[in-house]
């Protein structure tokens, strides 16, 4: 009996010496998650964030037996999050053995492959882009691929140090989003478009109106290259923006000029601006003011408002026009907004934009006003669509958040972010380093822009923009695809002005 009891003594110091290696190792490995910078989940979560990752790993051997949900996913699915991460991480973005996208799916675009595609030799950079060539300080775009808007407030601090960083490293503008010009916007150097919401943040006086001082004094910084009246935006056409009072902080509050820990509500339009002739007359003033390019955003519900709008621009003289129109999808963004508006209003990206490209063409304005495209357009496939539709930019809010690590975790209106991007509690803030990320948004802004060229090439032109609505097929109802410009008509984009 006496030597079963030294195997259970020797049997419980191994099992003492083994949990005790494990709590070390886990010690180690806290340690190590907790002062990397690279991640923001495991920095966030040290440890038990690695499971995140191993599963993300097991799961591409699991679903090739239980289930295959890639393409499945909303509002991004895996596989269109992954390609972001790719990009970011400056990894290959090759696939094998076949693409797991249904083709059949009506909407799908098909890119028409050359016969003869131009050798490597042969091909091009895309060209910058001027825009509001009549304006005083007129802007030489250089990408065709840009952020779209994002206010601090709804993004955190090093959410949108990373970005402003990551900007001028890649060479794309920056919007601001509604909530004004912070110091962190301007800190990474970056072109910059200031967005005047409904509330007029960080232009507004103390009524809350548009005050001119304070339109000069941002337009005085010369990153700040264009000013965007935002009418409308995907994620709540219809409805001014909402900041929780939890995220309204004593410095987000002084740089929107409003009060500290309250939510703030935009109005759900501009007041005073009652018809097309008053915007176009609000569009002058910034105009003047300022010296610098100013245009519009929205969202289209139907075709007749925008007739309409051009067809005032038009008795009024084409210089009244805005110097660009941003289009966004109704199909929802990133700020917090009610379901029924967010799910059911405004036209998708996909329907809404070729339309008001031919309105552009129709009313002879094609060559006096850019056309940007938002909503929803993170891989390389939806910027193409978008500039053989007619767009002359394409913005992306959550294609920029995916390449600072978000995991689609649809906590953005409660202040609990786990990677940092859109909190401003400083346990989760910890997680995300501007200095670490800002290089894995340039690396995806560099890597959309090289795969649009891949496409652009394959079709036989040399460079993006030269992309052409004959150029793309879309799959209807049957199966079958049809040319878009069968669809949609042909458009010819604008020529560098």
């Amino acid at each position: 009996m006496q030597w079963a009891g030294q195997v259970l003594s020797l049997m419980a110091l191994l099992f003492v010496v083994v949990i005790g290696l494990a709590a070390a190792f886990a010690v180690v490995l806290f340690i190590i998650d907790r002062t990397q910078t690279g991640d923001a989940v495991r920095r966030n979560y040290p440890v038990i964030g690695r499971f995140r990752h191993i599963f993300t790993e097991l799961g591409e051997f699991f679903r090739q037996y239980f289930f295959a949900m890639d393409r499945e996913e909303l509002p991004f699915n895996r596989a269109q999050r992954d390609w972001v991460s790719r990009a970011a991480g400056g990894k290959s973005n090759t696939i094998a053995f076949g693409s797991t996208r249904n083709l059949s799916v009506p909407g799908t675009p098909v890119f028409v492959n050359a016969a003869f595609p131009p050798l490597d030799d042969q091909v091009a950079k895309t060209e910058p882009l001027v825009i509001g060539a009549d304006c005083p300080t007129p802007f030489l775009a250089p990408s065709i691929y840009n952020i779209s808007g994002m206010s601090f407030g709804a993004l955190s601090k090093p959410a949108v140090q990373a970005l402003s960083r990551g900007a001028k490293k890649a060479g794309v503008w920056m919007n601001t989003g509604e909530g004004g010009l912070s110091p962190y916007h301007l800190e990474g150097g970056c072109d910059i478009v200031f967005q005047i919401g409904t509330a007029k943040y960080g232009v507004r006086d103390c009524d809350g109106n548009l005050s001119d001082d304070k339109l000069r004094e941002v337009a005085g910084h010369e990153q700040v290259r264009m000013f965007e009246i935002k009418l409308a935006q995907g994620a709540k056409p219809g409805k001014g923006g909402i900041l929780p009072g939890e995220k309204v902080t004593a410095e987000i509050a002084a740089i929107r000029g409003i009060s500290e820990g309250k939510a703030s509500i935009s109005p759900n339009r501009h007041e005073g601006v009652d018809s097309w002739e008053d915007l176009l007359d609000f569009i002058h003033h910034v105009r003047e003011v300022t010296g610098k390019p100013v245009g519009i955003k929205t969202v289209i519900g139907e075709l007749e408002p925008m007739k309409d709008f051009l067809e005032a621009i038009n008795a009024r003289g084409p210089e009244s026009a805005p110097d660009f129109i941003t289009i966004d999808g109704g199909e929802g963004g990133t700020g917090a907004a009610p379901m029924p508006l967010m799910d059911l209003v405004g036209m998708t990206i996909r329907e809404a934009l070729p339309l008001v490209a031919n309105l552009l063409r129709a009313a002879q304005l094609e060559d006096r006003i850019r056309l940007i495209a938002s909503g929803k357009l993170i891989n390389p496939g939806d910027v193409a669509w978008a500039l053989a539709a007619g767009a002359d930019f394409v913005t992306s809010a959550r294609g920029f958040m995916f390449s600072l690590g978000c995991i689609q975790a649809l906590k953005c209106n409660k202040n609990t972010c786990p990677t940092g991007i859109t909190t401003h509690d400083e346990r989760f803030q910890k997680g995300l380093v501007p200095q670490a990320k800002y290089e894995k948004f340039a690396d995806y802004a560099k890597g959309m822009i090289k795969e649009v060229e891949t496409i652009a090439h394959s079709v036989g032109v040399s460079e993006p923009r030269q992309i052409r609505r004959k150029h793309v097929r879309i799959v209807g109802g049957n199966g079958r695809s049809t040319p878009m410009d069968e669809i949609f008509g042909s458009y010819k984009k604008p020529t560098q002005m």
